[in-house]
């Protein structure tokens, strides 16, 4: 450290400065401002990347927005789409109903209208059968009571005149 003291002049320190200011004014001139431009540059660059991330980021918030409406819009219409279809499923349950019993209704009417048929018809024959077992009846005991074809056909005759059939 002496020895840098004992060697120390004036010129030294003023070619020093000299050089150091040349040194300054080429790196201001030549490399201080590119430097600069390019920090100037980047931070451009990550104003603009902040700037299109938080466009982004609210394009985002806007379609989140946009997919809950849609989805609450699918969720309205899938329920008003199941509450149509049971609509129409219970309609066509109720017709199905009115339609069977009407059948039924025609089926028993029809039914009953056989049977009132076949229970005239039955009644009709019992008739007839009870009026030819009346007839046979009553023409053994005329024979035995009564000896000859004129007296038996004329008394026939008579009942058959008195009997009424309903």
């Amino acid at each position: 450290m002496e020895k840098l003291i004992e060697q120390f002049s004036l010129g030294l320190v003023f070619w020093s400065a000299l050089w150091f200011l040349v040194l300054l004014f080429i790196l201001r001139a030549f490399a201080w401002k590119p430097i600069l431009k390019a920090v100037e540059e980047r931070e451009k660059g990550i104003e603009n990347a902040m700037f299109e991330a938080q466009k982004a980021r609210a394009e985002i918030e806007e379609l989140k927005r946009e997919n809950e409406n849609r989805r609450q819009q699918a969720l309205a219409e899938r329920d008003a789409i199941l509450k149509e279809a049971r609509d129409l499923k219970n309609q066509t349950i109720n017709q199905a109903k009115e339609e069977a019993k009407k059948e039924a209704d025609k089926i028993i009417s029809n039914a009953r209208e056989s049977i009132q048929i076949d229970k005239n018809a039955a009644l009709a024959e019992i008739k007839s059968e009870v009026a030819a077992m009346s007839i046979g009846i009553a023409e053994k005991i005329l024979d035995k009571e009564l000896n000859k074809d004129q007296a038996q056909h004329q008394y026939i005759d008579s009942l058959i005149n008195d009997i009424k059939l309903s």
